[in-house]
């Protein structure tokens, strides 16, 4: 699709002020080709560009706005917090709220610190992590993004069972050797490590439902193994939920799931498209943090008046509206319209959805659950897929690797424009 001359515009003068014109490497459209489009302003399921072209919106800002753009609650609620000031470093009223709605809501939670990023939530975490058990080494698994924390920000060697290699430059390789990268649903390679090396472990980290690099839905006895394995040898299990919490259901995918982890991760929707994050658990683990007990951690936004009102007025939201039941129908309702478009293609290809978050596996067999068995080609396949339907009209993100996310303010018109769409582009 050929960028329109105002968007084409913009970026241009982007590229002269921010690295590849953009503020995180994916906008860049990198991985599909062509221009960004610049967006100009989003409301309930579609989005409007500065050209005036109008999509509706899959991506929902990769997934805080399960209400959807703009919803008028937020709104409201944001512009009475943003009139008694922006931000005041000190206690709010609003964070107390948001606090308690988290805590009544996701398993096993006592207490949660507020901070301003997914990133800063996991490292914030895996510094807990460390600090209440005395132990140096963290275990991640390959095809799971816990956002640009260095000694997360590591890819798997040859083995399996590996040690940390950093995937990025700028990461010493000390930071990313205090960290085991093993592959997914591999319940061998985890036995492994925590017999040989069970007691200097502190913490496993895991997305439980991986989405950052594909839909990568895991069995629950492998999430089980985790819980099993790290409560025998005294190291914690850390849930990453900053996609999946408070989206797929209620209490995240701990709930889903049934599996309580001693830590927890969150951002996206807790943020109601806000910049928030978040970690929480056990009362004695968090009392670890200062104030209290040594491990510290800090932020002058933490806890920001306006941000938390715009949280704490979606989960307000959510649960009025009994929205993971409504999110589920919409979810089997898109289902029911585009997995039977994917798998008379040629070749044929899979839909994937865990709730309100779908992907296209677009490879043929079973979906895959580890990255590693995610084809090549599957990524240039998407391509065409992509342009094809962001000129019809449907705004998908720019990666074959990332997910979708529906919302609140999706309809089934919404849904039959995607249908109708993609019929056309994979006719």
């Amino acid at each position: 699709m050929t960028t329109g001359t105002r968007s084409s515009e913009l970026f241009e003068r982007a590229r002269r002020v921010l690295p590849g014109g953009v503020n995180s490497p994916v906008r860049a459209f990198r991985a599909v080709g062509g221009t960004p489009h610049v967006i100009r302003r989003g409301e309930g399921a579609e989005l409007e560009d500065v050209d005036g072209r109008r999509y509706v919106d899959f991506m929902m800002s990769w997934g805080p706005l399960i209400l959807g753009h703009a919803h008028p609650e937020v709104v409201e609620a944001v512009g009475a917090a943003v009139a008694r000031g922006l931000s005041f470093g000190a206690p709010c009223e609003a964070e107390i709220e948001l606090g308690e709605r988290v805590t009544a809501a996701y398993p096993g939670i006592d207490l949660v610190r507020f901070v301003s990023s997914g990133t800063e939530a996991v490292m914030s975490a895996i510094r807990l992590a460390r600090g209440a058990t005395g132990r140096d080494l963290v275990v991640k698994f390959s095809g799971c993004y816990h956002g640009h924390v260095d000694h997360l920000l590591v890819a798997a060697g040859s083995g399996l069972v590996t040690f940390g290699q950093p995937s990025s430059a700028g990461v010493p390789g000390a930071f990313a050797g205090l960290t085991a990268v093993l592959p997914l649903d591999d319940s061998e390679a985890i036995a492994r490590l925590f017999d040989e090396r069970g007691d200097e472990i502190a913490a496993v980290i895991i997305e439980p439902i991986p989405a950052n690099n594909g839909l990568l839905v895991q069995r629950r006895e492998f999430l089980a193994l985790l819980r099993e394995l790290t409560a025998r040898h005294g190291a914690l299990l850390i849930f990453d939920e900053v996609i999946s919490g408070f989206r797929v259901a209620r209490g995240g995918a701990a709930e889903l799931y049934g599996i309580t982890p001693d830590l927890a991760t969150f951002g996206k929707v807790i943020g109601g498209g806000m910049p928030v994050g978040a970690f929480g658990g056990r009362r004695e683990l968090m009392e670890r943090l200062a104030p209290l007990g040594p491990v510290y951690q800090a932020g002058t936004l933490s806890g920001n008046p306006v941000a938390m009102t715009a949280g704490a007025k979606t989960l307000e939201i959510l649960e009025r509206e009994n929205a993971w039941d409504r999110l589920e129908r919409l979810g089997a309702e898109l289902e029911r319209r585009i997995a039977p478009l994917l798998e008379q293609a040629d070749p044929p290809a899979r839909l994937v959805r865990v709730g309100s978050i779908f992907w296209m596996s677009l490879q043929p067999g079973e979906p895959p659950r580890r990255a590693e068995s995610i084809a090549p080609e599957a990524a240039e396949r998407y391509r065409p897929i992509f342009h094809g339907l962001l000129e019809r009209g449907i705004n998908l993100a720019p990666s074959a690797y990332e997910v979708g996310f529906l919302s609140l303010a999706h309809t089934a018109e919404h849904l039959g424009r995607l249908e109708q769409a993609l019929r056309g582009v994979l006719g």
